[in-house]
């Protein structure tokens, strides 16, 4: 069987992982720059980079870790689920407390209630969807 979700949910679930791996994504660094930027010991270090490159995210080139293709996939959702939860997490628990208690909304009404929650067309369109 071959990788899964939670593989990699569980690599970049740990703080310092996830520190080293959004480090990697910004700065491309080398790395005792990176032990540096993470203050990380360097078995921490090392055990945390194993499992980023065995799960597929990170890559070393020409003495530089870089994210890979699927890495840069991995990352850019994190940063959705990042801005999800600071702009919208409040904002979408309040639509679900609406739509508990006022079960007998118009699909006009629900709809109105959500534009006036969220303004952001893929997270409505996801809502709507499910």
């Amino acid at each position: 069987m071959g990788l899964t979700v939670v593989d990699i949910l569980r690599t970049i679930s740990d703080k310092k992982a996830l520190a080293l791996f959004e480090t990697i994504a910004l700065v491309k660094p080398s790395s005792h720059i990176l032990i540096d930027k993470t203050q990380l010991t360097r078995k921490q270090y090392y055990s945390r980079m194993s499992n980023l490159m065995k799960s597929g995210l990170v890559k070393r080139k020409n003495r530089q870790y870089t994210l890979t293709s699927f890495g840069k996939v991995v990352y850019d959702i994190h940063i959705i689920i990042e801005k999800v939860i600071t702009n919208y997490y409040w904002k979408l628990k309040a639509f679900d407390l609406v739509e508990v208690t006022n079960r007998g909304l118009s699909k006009e009404e629900h709809n109105k209630i959500l534009d006036a929650l969220i303004d952001n067309d893929n997270i409505k369109q996801l809502i709507i969807s499910k």
